[in-house]
Parts: C-alpha cells; structure tokens; sequence
C-alpha cells in the first residue's frame, strides 16, 4: 500500500481537468471485453444466515453511521474520542507510524491504542451504534513496525526460494506476531508481476513469473487467515488484503502509481493471478491500486472494480482504498470522491485531517442522489460480512483475546528459526570461480563493506520506519546481522572474522579471504524509483573496495543486498563468488549457514535459491522478462538477458553449462542511450507531477483553474489551444512561487549527464524590477536557481532554455528530483508560462553554464 511515514501531500492537479478530456477518449477507444476473465467461484459460500444477520443490521442503520464504517482515517489524525463519535469502520497505521508517535513503543502501547480504539467503536452513546472497529498495519514481511519483530525477508526473496509451504509457515507466524498487539488486519499480500525493475517496489513482487505469484497469493492469505476448510479467521489468524488491484506493477517506465497499458488479456494472464490465487484461498479484503489503465485510475474504475472482480471474480469482500488514492481520481480531491464510490470502493483511506470533510461530503452525495443509497449499502454489507467472517462481534476485546499480549511471541526463537531458513533458500549463487565456495570456518576473514553490520540496510524498507532508514542496530533486539553470523560460525570452528567495513587490516595478517557485504540503500515506494539499473551509477565507491581488496591478491566473495536485480557487471568482475542475497531481513546469520562449511568441512546448507526475476544485460535493459511460456525461452530472440530467469548454481550439483560472469563487459552504454524529452507541462501536468504555488511559509497544490496565495494568483489560460498555459499575477508584496511537484523523488540523472537541458516559453507583460528565478529541487535542502531576468523579452513569448549544468551545484542530487521546475519573484509582474520540457538532447541552450 502506499502508507506513508510522513504525511507526503498528493495535490490533485487542477491540470487533470485537460488530461481528463485525453483520459476519457483514451477510455472510449479502449474496449472491453468482459469474457477475458474467466467466471471464479468464491471461497466461501453463500450462508443464508449470515446474510439475514447482515441485512437485519444494514436496516437498522443511519446513513451517516454507514459512510462511518467506509471511512478509515489513519492513528495520527483521529483520537479515541473521534472513534467514539463517529464509530469508523476501520483505522490504520501508516508505515512509520506508532502508538504515542513513539517509534519505540512497546507491544503494550499497540494493545492500549486497540483497546481503546475498539470499546469507543462499540461505545454507542454518542453514534449510536455498536459495531467493532477493525486495526489495519502494513505487515509485509513480518510484523515489521514493531520493535523486536522477526522480519522476513522481502517477498523478492521469498520468491527466490520458490517454496510456498515455507511461505504458508511466514504468513502464519506474522499472523501470530501481529495479533500480540491486539490487530486484525493486515495489508498484505502484494502480488504485483514486476515487468520494469526501475520500479521502486519491485522487491515487493515474488517474481515476473505470474504463476509463481499466483501459487504464493493462495500460501500467504491461507498461511495469515487459515484455510476456508481449517481454521479460518480462528484467534490464530488475521485479515489478510491482496494488493494492489490492478497492474500495479505494470507501470510504463516503472514509474510508481503511473500508467499501465498492458492489453486487457495481459491484465488478466500476467497481472491478475495473484488475485486468482489469493481470492481462491478467502482473501477478504483487495486493496485498489494508485495507478491507471490506459489513462484512468483504478480507484475511480468501475470495469474493473465492479464487472471483473466483483463480478467475474466472485469477490464478496470488501475493495479498500490506498492512502487517499481516491483523490487521485480525474474530478476528485481527498476530500470529495463520489466517483470512487460508485466505481466500486468500499472502503476510504483517508489520512490526515481529509476524514472529516470526506465523511460529510458522502453524506450530501448521498442524499443529493451522486451516489446511490444502494451502492452505500453494499459497500457496508460487504464491510459487516468480513467483520462476521472474522468474529469482531463475538470475539473478546483486543486486550483480551488469546494471543493478545503474549510478548514472547514477538521474535519468539522458532519464528526466528523460520525466518533463517527463509534467508538460507532465498540466496542465489550467480557465481563461483574454482569452488571458493563454500568456506571453512577455520580461515582469516575479512568481512568488508557498509551493509555487513547494518540491519536495517539488510532489511530494506517497510522496516520499523516507512522507508526504511534511519534506524540503527539497537532497534533490532534479538536480530542479527550478516557479520554477526560469519563471526559466530568463524568463531566457533576456531577461525576469524575482522570487520572493517573500509577493507582495510594489518598488513602482517593478511587475510585468506574477504566476504564483502554491499548494495542498496533501503527504500519505499516511488522514492526507490530510478531511471537504469545501473549500482552507484557516478559513485563508484563499492566497486572501488572490491579491487582493491583484489590488487592486494585477496579473493572475493561478494553478498549483495539489494531490492532489485541489478546492472553490476564490474563488480562481478571483481568477484571470485557472487550472492544475490536481496533483503534478508532480521536473521542475517542465515547467510553464513550456506555459506561456510562446519567444522569438519561438510556442507551445512547448499544454496537453493533460483532468480524469480531475470538479470539485466545492460544498465537500459530494465524490461527483460521470461516469456510466459518457457518453453519458447530458446527461440524468443527478444529474451536476451545477463543470466536467465530460474538461473543458481549449487555446491552438489554445479552446471555444466554455467555462466562464466567473468571478463563481462563493463560499458555502460551511456554514451548511446537515447534520451527522448521529458515534458513536464504540455497543454496539461504530465505525471507523476502536479502544480503548486507556494510563498515561504505556504504552499498548496491546485483543486481549480484559478488559486491564489498571498503573494500571486494563477489561472489557465489560452495560447494555442484550451488551457495549454498558465498567467501569474506577482503581486511584489513577497516571494511567490509556482513550480511542478512529485509525490516521490524522481531519478534525472541520466538526464543530468547528457547535456540536458530545462525548456519553457515564457511572457513578461513588464519590466522586472527584482530578479526572475527557474530552478529545481532535490530531496532535502537544495534548491538551486538561476535569474533569467536578461532572457526574457518584455510582451512577446520566447523560449528559454537552462542547461541543467546550471543546477549543478554541491549539494544537487539528480538522482533525487522532487521538484523539476519553478518559478519565482517578489517582483510585482505578470509571467504566462508553458511548454515545460526537459530537453534529452544536448541544444545551444539560453542560458548555458559550464
């Protein structure tokens, strides 16, 4: 899902309102063709008196106490006295997001929040009525916000391993973990099929096979809810929610919640089997995807939402939103979103202060007649037969029930011994010069580089914080890193183990081997997504340690850590042994259970593990997936990768056919990459960018084609065509600002090494009294800015062109762009702007630096 741990603002772009014209052609023209999708069955079926129960309590409901149970706001934007007014259906925690605000709180903090939440929702004094509230976390491997948890590894991992009993056994023991804390719900699992590694979620996806994805959808919901013949929704068990529905990991570019357009038979046969397999085994609730088909977004999608899985999928749950994607609807905002509820959402989550205006306003879309009562009352009998599925009105109250507060479930040794073997099967050995593996614990070992002793970076992100970072090894008790397991096994077998994260050792010790632990920085979400796949793509640094370890004649065993198959053909040249190790979680010490012999030389645990995703031959080979139907892999010339889906070598069995990955080309094809423009406003926003103004203390996203501040106003207007540029109006009273802005940051640097170049047209209806700024923004403090006051040309547009060398600056990260464009003055002036694009070939710019 997309719970962030802050709150990231999505202003709804009042440049929509044009896209919306293109968007519905796009959908006119996209026909549909409802028998692609096969008839389902449902997982349960019809109770009779389920549905009496059900319909006996919808009629004796109030509209406003039904829109109250579609309504889920998030544990920083309510109390507990808001649940007992109102009496939401649901409640969240985003990720980063905890009890008190406390990172460090305790498995008691989680069970008084729920506690208290539960007996305000049942508290009908005030609202009414009595219905529990359902808590809803991200456990997506693991219960991973909580202190002390087992974390698994990331499903990227998970897939590798190709074992879906193993999996049934993660899915299970998270259940156990996270109902310590008193919740019922949690949004997992993720069944994208990744087609583009750019994604920033693709360590979310088991595999770019849809059929491995499929049979892992049906283990992890049985393995969190029990089996629809076994214990189903027992006190064992908790909610589980397939997401997210539709092509989420289909995106063009892999671009995160941006445009997929695959055919409708791809939807079904590559990016819908997830939900065959995890609808099959009961899931009760679907998470609706941030992105869109062929232009239009799922949550305000009816085709799909309503016709296919409601319909032909037989889908009797409930449809929960993202975190306010619904405000991502062509026509909506956070606020205000009839279309989503008519397209077939049951569930709003609505974050931030937005709940309470969103309520109100379904209430008036109701009774004006926008949204049919009836639609409200299936979106609520579908929210009550899960409540009833799940025994919230029977059960005891969250402090109260059986696992309820047994602390020593949390990290418990035989959930840990699970998580271990998980991390030993997800490992895959792409490389093994002359056998160096595996090792005797009894040799002089170096262990080398930045992720060796770093948990939280072997973890990746959705780990205690939303994205990941800013965590240290002491907020892991009970974990071990993959350093602490080499020096446990070296130890033991009476050999050593030196950390130096650096490389470096006394010279008159010189080790027999080095183990280098390196890779990705933990990520989530869009802020993971990048433009190649090149590692440390201008940062060689990792690179750097491998050789010289290696000019000093030390052989190499590389582990690396990272949430994507990646371009690192110079540092498998560097390796003697290679190990795709992804995002192995809280037990690091699974790694050196296959790597090392024991003591006596035997094989302890022999790698197991098979790429679920295929291996990029080139930085620009971002979508390289095995055809659906393997069988073909040796005719389909189009499958061209560095090492082939389903590729690992072992210890007993190496193939004779292995690939050498040895000598391999270390051009990285930059000089020949093509870059195509990159427009940013053309006639409309172009995503995943939106408009703002801002002064320095505001700034705010566009709802209509007119907004002001207290420093400008801005409206649309017409320079070719309808609404293709945008007038501001600086009124000189303060610094004002217009810009373009990304929900997460976006990686130009391809861009920024190709003599790009940032283009506008611009008008100045005056003379500038006070300097004219464009800049760009990266995450973090920087904010370069170059004054084009001499460029332009009082009463006559002209194009302007920066090259992006001009925001080339110390602190500049194009590899973290969240605002590509702005423009700002506290002169007192008229500028008409349009035609923002980011030039991808080298051009005499305007204004050139050096």
């Amino acid at each position: 899902m997309g719970c962030q741990a802050e709150h990231v603002q999505h202003p709804p772009a009042a440049e929509a309102v044009t896209e919306q014209v293109v968007s519905s052609v796009a959908k006119q023209s996209q026909a549909h063709d409802i028998n692609l999708w096969p008839q389902q069955t449902a997982a349960l079926p019809v109770d009779q008196a389920l549905e009496d129960k059900i319909a006996k309590l919808l009629a004796s409901m109030t509209l406003e106490q039904k829109v109250a149970q579609m309504i889920q706001p998030e544990i920083r934007d309510i109390t507990v006295e808001d649940m007992r007014k109102y009496g939401f259906g649901s409640y969240l925690n985003g990720g980063g997001a905890y009890p008190n605000n406390n990172k460090h709180a305790t498995p008691a903090d989680w069970i008084e929040l729920a506690e208290n939440m539960y007996q305000a929702s049942i508290d009908d004094s005030v609202d009414g009525i009595a219905i529990p509230t359902m808590w809803g976390t991200d456990a997506v491997h693991g219960h991973n916000n909580v202190i002390g948890a087992t974390l698994f590894p990331h499903n990227i991992g998970l897939g590798a391993a190709n074992n879906p009993k193993l999996i049934e056994q993660v899915a299970a023991i998270t259940a156990k973990e996270v109902m310590v804390t008193g919740i019922d719900w949690v949004f997992a699992p993720t069944v994208a099929v990744v087609r583009d590694d750019r994604w920033g979620r693709t360590y979310e996806g088991y595999s770019e096979d849809p059929a491995i994805v499929r049979d892992y959808s049906f283990a992890i919901v049985e393995g969190l809810q029990g089996a629809v013949d076994g214990e189903f929704l027992s006190d064992h068990h908790v909610l589980s929610t397939v997401k997210h529905f539709l092509g989420d990991g289909g995106t063009e570019k892999g671009i995160d919640q941006g445009n997929n357009v695959a055919s409708e038979l791809d939807l079904y046969q590559i990016h819908a089997q997830g939900y065959v397999g995890g609808l099959s085994a009961g899931a009760q609730s679907v998470m609706a995807s941030f992105n869109s088909w062929h232009g239009e977004k799922i949550h305000g999608n009816k085709y799909l939402l309503t016709d296919v899985l409601k319909g032909r999928f037989a889908f009797d749950g409930f449809v929960v939103g993202d975190w306010n994607g619904h405000g991502q609807v062509a026509g909506c905002t956070n606020e205000s979103c009839p279309q989503a509820v008519n397209a077939g959402l049951d569930v709003f989550m609505v974050p931030t202060q937005a709940w309470k205006p969103l309520y109100e306003n379904t209430i008036a879309q109701v009774k004006s007649g926008e949204i049919a009562q009836s639609r409200i009352d299936d979106a609520v009998s579908r929210i009550l037969r899960v409540k009833f599925r799940a025994g919230l009105f029977t059960k005891p109250s969250p402090a109260k029930r059986p696992l309820s507060g047994k602390t020593e479930l949390i990290g418990q040794q035989s959930h840990r011994d699970v998580a271990r073997q998980a991390v030993r099967e997800s490992l895959v050995l792409l490389k093994n010069q002359q056998n160096i593996l595996p090792l005797s614990p009894s040799m002089n070992i170096l262990v080398a580089g930045d992720a060796a002793d770093n948990i939280g970076k072997q973890s990746g992100g959705w780990t205690i914080t939303w994205q990941g970072t800013d965590n240290q090894n002491s907020d892991f008790p009970g974990a071990t890193s993959i350093y602490d397991g080499i020096e446990q096994q070296v130890s033991q077998a009476g050999g050593k183990a030196t950390l130096s994260v650096t490389g470096d050792f006394d010279a008159t010790n010189k080790p027999d081997v080095a183990i280098v632990v390196f890779g990705e920085e933990p990520y989530a979400e869009g802020n993971g997504d990048i433009d190649n796949l090149e590692y440390q793509r201008g940062d060689k640094r990792d690179l750097a340690l491998l050789k010289k370890l290696k000019s000093q004649g030390i052989p190499v065993v590389s582990v690396f850590i990272s949430g994507r198959p990646m371009w690192v053909n110079p540092e498998l040249n560097q390796s003697d042994a290679f190990v795709a190790a992804w995002l192995p979680g809280s037990e690091g010490q699974g790694v050196a259970d296959v790597l090392f012999t024991d003591a006596q030389g035997k094989v302890q645990h022999d790698f197991v593990g098979k790429l679920s995703f295929s291996w990029p031959s080139t930085p620009q080979q971002s979508v390289v997936n095995v055809p659906l139907d393997k069988s073909t892999v040796a005719t389909t010339a189009d499958y061209q990768p560095l090492i082939p889906f389903g590729y690992g070598l072992t210890y007993q069995s190496p193939k004779p056919d292995a690939l050498a990955l040895h000598n391999l080309s270390e051009d990285n094809h930059a000089d020949a990459e093509s870059l195509q423009d990159l427009p940013l406003f053309e006639r409309a926003v172009k995503s995943p960018w939106s408009m703002y103004i801002a002064t320095s203390s505001d700034r705010q996203g566009l709802s209509s084609s007119v907004a002001e501040n207290a420093a400008l106003t801005i409206r649309t207007m017409d320079r070719v065509v309808q609404e293709d540029a945008r007038l501001v109006n600086f009124n000189g009273s303060q610094v004002g600002t217009v810009g373009l802005i990304s929900n997460f940051p976006r990686d130009l640097r391809a861009y920024s090494q190709a003599s790009s170049a940032l283009s506008f047209s611009i008008k100045v209806d005056s003379e500038l009294s006070k300097p004219l700024l464009v800049g760009m923004a990266c995450e973090g403090d920087c904010k370069p800015s170059v004054d084009i006051t001499e460029q332009v040309t009082v009463g006559k547009w002209q194009d302007v062109s920066v090259s992006l060398s001009c925001f080339d600056t110390e602190q500049m990260d194009f590899g973290k762009i969240v605002i590509p464009f702005w423009l700002a003055t506290d002169a007192k002036v008229s500028v008409s702007f349009s035609d923002v694009v980011i030039k991808g070939s080298a051009e005499t710019n305007t204004v050139q630096c050096p």
